[in-house]
């Protein structure tokens, strides 16, 4: 019994899936999409051989040049929402106890952190606004 040139493409598009799914490189799902598109002008357009692998070769080709940049640049964008300690870098906050390079008190987003300035020569007094330029552990930098 011989087994049709589309369930062959199948069996590799399946392989290539499979692929996939263990290593988690995206081509290899742009590969199987050739690969399906390939059964199909296997099965329904009864294409040689050739015309086959000419489709895989198009399809996975033309995935992987418009699809992978587009995916690389999506990666490399910053989140839009930042969360965590990341979305209190920036704010301000107000001195409740005096804020040196050796420490202090501050509220920043409704709760007291301690605090230290950036410029240990710098120092910030009761009621000042001051910017939280990073966080370390509990204690906010500020300047």
């Amino acid at each position: 019994m011989e087994i049709d040139a589309w369930v062959w493409w199948l069996v590799a598009a399946t392989g290539l899936g499979i692929g996939l799914v263990i290593t988690a490189m995206p081509e290899l799902g742009m590969l199987a999409v050739g690969a399906v598109a390939a059964s199909v002008t296997a099965g329904i357009f009864g294409g040689d051989a050739v015309f086959q692998v000419v489709v895989f070769a198009a399809v996975s080709t033309a995935l992987i040049a418009v699809v992978r940049p587009i995916a690389n640049r999506h990666r490399a964008q910053r989140p839009q929402l930042a969360t965590g300690v990341d979305a209190l870098k920036g704010r301000q906050a107000v001195v409740l106890e005096r804020v040196d390079g050796s420490g202090g008190r501050i509220k920043l987003a409704g709760e007291v952190w301690s605090a230290r300035a950036l410029d240990s020569g710098h120092v910030f007094e009761v009621g000042q606004e001051v910017d939280v330029v990073d966080i370390e552990g509990a204690t906010a930098i500020v300047m």
